[in-house]
């Protein structure tokens, strides 16, 4: 009798991330030993729920069939009393599973985020200024990259749902901040795709049956449930009226949507970059009428890629900075400069558009 259909789905979501892994690394099941390189370490990122211990689970069970190298990272914020010993208590489950290494990373959470150390690493991190929600998500990824660096990761599996995209892609619309926002998070991200979500199809309930018929424990984080956290509010208030109103599938259609609002800014993007030569006069100056014959959604993005590259954050540069700067194109008359984050300001000078650190 083979597995829970729980069981069997988690698995065969990570042994196909796990199979694209190996042939990103040269090594693919069934070729001899003595062709293959070194195998290749994957991390799994656990924070003791039952999204993230299901995919322990399955990564500990498809990684030795395959040839790969299995371990866990757990990330001790700091923000409640006794994670510490949460976190150490995690790392317990993830060595039982037979992952190697497993180890807790601590970060400090506040309007700037550090990596500090734990038991088994000694560390700094990068800082970055945000919210609550967005301080504790830098931080975790900060540490995530130094573990990973430090280990030779070839990879870090996460444990986002679909249920999870479903929330970012509404968080997204509520922002109004284009395609791009509408596309939640990607299969695969970070440097040299780094990150791995294989969960992306799955929902939420299938990793807490897949946890249950496997008896492992799993924390729910209390956060999850607190109202003055954005992302807690939708997940308990937001989503359930709108399946209210609608009807069931409003998950399954916002992921849908999702991958379908990636592809369109996928190859939007692309044409930005090509067309973006093309509106550079000998001096690499913006030409403001070779910008106004660009589709409005082209040169929008030429315009963020400019504004970018003069030194604005791009997670500081929103959609309504970009349309002050696109009215200097085409609805221009006399207007003075814009000022974008990071000090960077956009004025029309004789006919071209000059950004830059002002």
């Amino acid at each position: 009798m083979g597995p829970h259909p729980a069981v069997a789905a988690i698995r065969l979501a990570v042994r196909r991330v796990l199979t694209d892994i190996l042939d990103d690394h040269g090594r693919t099941p069934g070729r001899p030993p003595h062709e293959r390189p070194s195998s290749p370490l994957v991390l799994v990122a656990c924070s003791g729920g039952a999204d993230s211990m299901a995919l322990a689970s399955a990564l500990a069970f498809e990684a030795p069939r395959l040839g790969v190298r299995a371990g866990g990272i757990t990330v001790d914020h700091g923000l409640q009393a006794g994670s510490d010993l949460r976190a150490a208590d995690v790392v317990v489950r993830l060595r039982e599973l037979g992952l190697d290494p497993a180890e807790s990373v601590a970060v400090t959470v506040g309007r700037e985020t550090r990596v500090a150390h734990s038991a088994s690493y000694r560390g700094g991190g990068g800082r970055r200024a945000g919210g609550p929600e967005a301080a504790a998500r830098d931080a975790r990824y900060a540490a995530l990259d130094t573990a990973a660096e430090r280990h030779g990761a070839a990879a870090v599996l996460l444990g986002h749902t679909r249920d999870d995209q479903a929330e970012t892609v509404l968080l997204g619309l509520a922002r109004g901040s284009g395609i791009r926002s509408l596309s939640g998070m990607a299969a695969v991200s970070g440097a040299d795709g780094r990150y791995r979500r294989p969960f992306l199809q799955l929902d939420r309930q299938t990793a807490r049956t897949a946890c249950m018929v496997q008896s492992l424990p799993v924390w729910d984080d209390p956060h999850n449930a607190d109202p003055a956290y954005t992302r807690s509010r939708l997940r308990h208030e937001g989503l359930p009226a709108l399946e209210k109103a609608l009807g069931k599938g409003v998950v399954e259609a916002l992921a849908r949507t999702a991958q379908l609002s990636r592809d369109d800014a996928d190859a939007l993007d692309a044409w930005a970059g090509r067309a973006e030569a093309g509106v550079r006069d000998a001096d690499g100056r913006l030409e403001c009428a070779a910008l106004h014959a660009l589709p409005p959604a082209v040169r929008r993005r030429v315009l963020r890629r400019a504004a970018i590259e003069a030194g604005a954050p791009a997670g500081s540069l929103f959609a309504r900075h970009i349309e002050e700067v696109d009215r200097l194109i085409t609805a221009w008359h006399g207007q003075g400069a814009i000022n974008l984050p990071g000090r960077v300001v956009a004025r029309r000078q004789g006919g071209r558009l000059v950004i830059r650190q002002g």
